[in-house]
């Protein structure tokens, strides 16, 4: 079996891959001050939770963009697994050329949804990922890696809102019935839904110009499904996509 992790800022997602088949998903709060043990025992008590003996695992792949925590990791995968797992980055083998400026600068898990986005439903694509920060990756025809958009995430300007206003409370981030609010907390709920599905297709709408042709739009990440059905262009929403990336990579590196 194959365990994939996705270290994220807010999340560190696993999942335990039997080939092709994703077997068990789960989920952590990151916290980049634990050790080892304190990510080890948690992960082992999933694994027991579910009767899955930690020696059916016989590979491990990472994919972070929390540098405090890849020690952490690495040394949980030693300890608890006996392996020593593959960390994503610029110079892994993915079958994609990657065109940013400076590569060591691109997110592994960028990397990771370019290549499922690829593998799983064909070049060009964008894959938009709505995490901590929302990015959208674009792949050309000739599977080459363009680039793409940082922006802030749907629940980051909610709390800046927030944060930064006396008056208004925090509110459930939901679709509301109308765009004009009729109640301060119906006004929020709109500006933060509507205003947000205005970014993301104003963003797709001039990624696709650039790119000059028509490309499957794939969104994956925790809020996908909300903000997703509001847009014109995003086509497909994939839950395990980052997953998955992880995964193909994984078996694109054991090949060589």
């Amino acid at each position: 079996m194959l365990l994939v992790i996705d270290a994220g800022n807010t999340n560190v997602t696993l999942g335990l891959f039997k080939g092709a088949d994703l077997l068990a998903q789960w989920r952590l709060t990151t916290d980049r001050e634990l050790s080892s043990d304190e990510y080890g025992t948690p992960v082992r008590d999933l694994f027991e939770r579910d009767h899955i003996d930690l020696k059916q695992v016989e590979a491990i792949a990472i994919a972070s963009v929390v540098p405090p925590l890849n020690p952490s990791l690495s040394r949980m995968s030693e300890v608890y697994f006996g392996l020593t797992p593959l960390f994503v980055d610029y110079t892994t083998v993915t079958g994609l050329k990657i065109l940013y400026d400076s590569p060591a600068e691109l997110g592994a898990d960028r990397i990771v949804d370019a290549v499922a986005g690829v593998a799983k439903y064909g070049a060009p694509c964008i894959v938009v990922d709505f995490g901590t920060a929302t990015t959208f990756n674009a792949v050309n025809a000739e599977r080459e890696y363009l680039g793409g958009v940082i922006a802030p995430g749907i629940k980051i300007s909610a709390e800046a809102l927030f944060a930064r206003t006396a008056k208004l409370p925090p509110v459930e981030i939901k679709r509301p019935d109308r765009v004009i609010g009729s109640s301060t907390v119906e006004a929020m709920q709109s500006g933060l839904f509507y205003g947000y599905a205005g970014l993301v297709d104003g963003i797709l709408d001039r990624m696709i110009a650039e790119m000059g042709t028509t490309p499957r739009v794939i969104a994956t990440g925790g809020l996908a499904p909300l903000i997703a059905g509001a847009s014109r262009f995003i086509e497909t929403i994939d839950p395990t996509l980052t997953l998955d990336g992880l995964r193909f990579v994984y078996e694109r590196n054991v090949r060589q």
